[in-house]
């Protein structure tokens, strides 16, 4: 019988000890420490040596018996596999899907520096959310494994409600409250349900490629409308777009210049929509987060003729790995919406509506966005600073009310493509503003998220890794 000293198990460990000792011996014979044929201790002997149950032992050996590397042979005991190569043997691919441990099974790439669309996730309350998916998990019942609602969770839809009419200012019921699983599949139910191949509808230039990509690729013409200091220019968008069938704008914050919808602009927009009969796509996507004053009310609480759909997320505020957001339709047209759902949408997994809605209901929603709010302001603050203390004349920072990330202006010649390539090849993030454009005057810009700058001495490090590729 080989012996083998295996290393000492962690009984604080999150990982079961069955699985501990199932790696300790796989890892015996991956490094030929233990070889073909060797035998292992016997289950009730080893059991006793370390001081387990019987149970834990034989959970270990069956898990390394069924993956090839142990062979029970009655009587003669438990030995290694013959045939395996010792230093060079490695599971086999299916046998690490399979069985990897937790930690291999959630690896991701980490977030790069300046990545846009993802909140603080350092400062997530993660404790308390942890709990409420223990106690939301603990609470399932059988007849919460079956389909979801393809409409979305009924505590999640009054939950979202009862928000926007405090926060948002907007009126609306539960049962005008669709749960999605992202902008696109937002905007998927809405041009699904509302539009045809062959409208047209007017978008902001510059705008969220994504909407201009999903629009054409249903067969759907998105018509560019020019963005000033005060939004969208609605006067233009009138004369562009008198067949056209909606408009989906982003008043709070312009997506990506941040500038804000005027109040005389919102007005007329909204009258364009009754007299033409269209509707008005009104994407805001992080309206929460606004530092010169308090969060500007929705556009669509100045709806008084149901021409307004109203889309929400939970990426920016929660975190973007929920893949959960929402739309609240008109009155006059949960029917039409409810029957789209039932042919297009699948529903989103009921799990994860019951903690969001759990998350809301208790209060933790709304005071985690007000301390993001406080934070969010002192990193843009120190992400300003500490890059503009660096790079100096080089760039100019457009002062933005609010959002998430900067824009940086930089020099008509210099192009913000090829500069976003090399900061990617350089480990750093950003997306170019002529990318986001449809008009032939491109300005050149990098668009950079600050959310996850923590101070000014990070962002002056940052900062010079931009200038060295300047």
């Amino acid at each position: 019988m080989a012996t083998v000293r295996l290393s000492a198990l962690d009984p604080t460990s999150g990982e079961p000890l069955y699985r501990q000792l199932y790696w300790r011996i796989r890892k015996a014979i991956n490094a030929g420490l233990l070889k073909p044929g060797d035998r292992v201790p016997a289950a009730r002997a080893l059991a006793k040596e370390l001081g387990l149950a019987r149970g834990t032992i034989d959970s270990a050996y069956s898990l390394l018996i069924s993956e090839g590397y142990l062979q029970a042979s009655g009587q003669a005991g438990t030995r290694v596999a013959l045939g395996l190569s010792g230093k060079t043997t490695s599971p086999p691919a299916c046998a690490m899907t399979q069985t990897a441990p937790l930690v291999a099974i959630r690896q991701h790439s980490a977030v790069l520096p300046f990545q846009m669309g993802v909140p603080a996730l350092d400062v997530f309350p993660r404790k308390v959310w942890a709990q409420i998916s223990a106690r939301c998990a603990r609470s399932t019942q059988p007849q919460h494994m079956a389909h979801p609602s393809v409409y979305g969770l009924q505590a999640l839809r009054s939950a979202i409600a009862t928000y926007l009419q405090v926060a948002r200012g907007i009126s609306c019921s539960p049962a005008q409250v669709f749960v999605t699983g992202g902008y696109r599949e937002t905007l998927a139910l809405i041009a699904q349900a509302l539009l045809a191949p062959g409208d047209q509808v007017l978008v902001e230039d510059p705008c969220y490629p994504p909407t201009r990509r999903l629009l054409e690729h249903l067969h759907i013409s998105p018509i560019g409308v020019a963005v000033d200091p005060d939004g969208l220019c609605v006067s233009r968008a009138i004369e562009a777009g008198h067949n056209a069938r909606a408009a989906i704008v982003t008043p709070a914050h312009q997506s990506p210049l941040c500038v804000s919808l005027s109040l005389p602009r919102r007005l007329a927009l909204l009258e364009w929509a009754e007299r033409q009969h269209a509707w008005i796509v009104e994407d805001d996507y992080d309206g929460e987060y606004r530092y010169v004053s308090r969060p500007l009310p929705a556009l669509k609480s100045l709806d008084r003729e149901g021409r307004v759909l109203y889309s929400g997320t939970f990426s920016k505020v929660l975190f973007p790995g929920m893949r959960l957001a929402y739309l609240v339709v008109p009155a006059t047209q949960v029917e039409r919406f409810e029957q789209t759902c039932h042919t297009f949408q699948g529903g989103c997994p009921e799990l994860n509506q019951a903690i969001v809605a759990t998350f809301m209901v208790e209060g933790h929603f709304a005071r985690h966005i007000q301390r993001m709010r406080k934070l969010y302001s002192e990193r843009r603050t120190m992400a300003v600073s500490g890059l503009k203390s660096v790079l100096g004349e080089r760039v100019r920072i457009d002062a933005n009310p609010g959002g998430m990330h900067l824009i940086l202006r930089l020099d008509v010649h210099q192009s913000d493509r090829a500069m976003v390539q090399r900061m990617r090849q350089a480990g750093l993030f950003a997306e170019a503003l002529s990318e986001w454009q449809q008009r032939e005057e491109k300005p050149s810009g990098l668009l950079l998220g600050f959310a996850n700058i923590d101070s000014v001495a990070t962002a002056q490090a940052l900062g010079r890794r931009i200038l060295a590729l300047m």
